[in-house]
């Protein structure tokens, strides 16, 4: 008789989904991972200390601004991403991505500067291009925050534009927003995204610390900019002082007098925008006519709409220091009296802090 011994019994062991993320991931941890044992802790995700070796980090530009962006990316040691952007004869933008982002960490440049809507409507339409080409997180990057100075209900019948703008961006796809210098600080909570809002005065404060100016003193030229002026006056540590401003209508302004001591004092006007330069240039008037020596006057964004240029040229002011979140128009660059910084190695740091998960918040301390 014949006894056969039963074949041993095959068991099958079903391996747990490896996520592409892991996929080199040691065996060890995916044991661990698997049914019936303890779940491992995720492990970090790991980045390449050096981003020009890292695939999944990409950096790229609207029309509004691309040398800022590329003196962003020279900063960082990478590449600016292959695009294209034409358009139709009747102006209807046309975007294309020419390189590959699938899960890729995207910071797209934008700022929505003069012609406002145009380079708005760029930057939606790139979020949309990137959102369907798989990117793995978008973070629009807004040197200049576009529709800002609508951001209240001040009088009857008004649109709310910088929320509406901040709606627009998050259904068009955006992950993230890196903002700087906002006209006002509660725009951040217009977004259900995070958003990182920088700061420029980094950058100024390093400019007029290294003129060690006599007699210095920072004024606001309103009173929504004191908060602003305040930080700006106790980095210099010098006094400060503010100019009563009261709006009669839309880019026209009235100074009505000078808080704070400024007779025989050098004086810094701190504001976030100059479009007209209507209220600049009477603040500077309003300075003289106290006292002041010299006046001097710093902004983040230089919009310089409209006759900006021939009233700063014709004023007693002594230099306007502003950064490049916009770039100048011809006229403006031709004025001597205009100064540009950059603000690119700022953007750059925030970007890689932002990338490498790391705080922003430090590039402040």
């Amino acid at each position: 008789m014949t006894v056969r011994t039963p074949a041993p019994e095959t068991v099958q062991t079903s391996m747990p989904f490896v996520a592409p993320e892991l996929e080199h991931a040691d065996r060890a941890t995916l044991i661990a991972a698997a049914p019936g044992r303890q779940p491992a802790a995720a492990p970090e995700r790991k980045r390449s200390n050096r981003l020009a070796d890292d695939r999944r980090f990409k950096i790229i530009s609207g029309s509004a601004n691309r040398a800022l962006c590329e003196e962003v990316c020279s900063f960082l040691g990478v590449p600016v991403g292959q695009t294209k952007m034409v358009c139709f004869s009747d102006g209807e933008v046309h975007f294309q991505l020419l390189e590959n982002v699938r899960g890729a960490d995207v910071f797209l440049i934008q700022p929505t500067s003069f012609p406002v809507d145009t380079h708005l409507m760029e930057l939606l339409i790139m979020i949309d291009a990137l959102k369907r080409a798989s990117a793995g997180r978008i973070t629009v990057v807004m040197p200049y925050y576009g529709y800002a100075r609508q951001d209240r209900k001040d009088r009857p019948r008004v649109a709310i534009t910088s929320k509406l703008v901040a709606d627009l961006l998050e259904k068009a796809g955006a992950n993230r927003a890196l903002l700087v210098d906002l006209h006002a600080a509660q725009i951040q909570g217009f977004f259900n995204i995070p958003v990182d809002h920088l700061f420029a005065s980094p950058v100024l404060v390093g400019y007029f610390r290294d003129l060690k100016l006599p007699n210095l003193t920072v004024v606001s030229p309103d009173a929504g900019g004191v908060e602003r002026a305040r930080f700006f006056a106790q980095k210099l540590e010098v006094p400060l002082a503010i100019v009563d401003k009261r709006r009669t209508d839309i880019n026209v302004t009235e100074v009505m007098n000078v808080i704070g001591d400024v007779n025989g004092r050098t004086c810094i006007i701190l504001d976030d925008i100059v479009d007209t330069a209507g209220t600049l240039t009477k603040t500077v008037d309003a300075l003289l006519k106290n006292g002041a020596t010299d006046v001097y006057a710093c902004a983040s964004h230089a919009v310089l709409s409209g006759p900006a240029v021939e009233r700063l040229a014709a004023s007693r002011l002594k230099e306007l220091v502003v950064t490049n979140t916009i770039p100048l128009k011809p006229d403006a660059a031709a004025l001597s009296k205009i100064k540009v910084l950059s603000v690119a190695g700022l953007l750059g740091r925030a970007i890689e802090s932002i990338h490498m998960e790391t705080s922003v918040s430090s590039l402040f301390s």
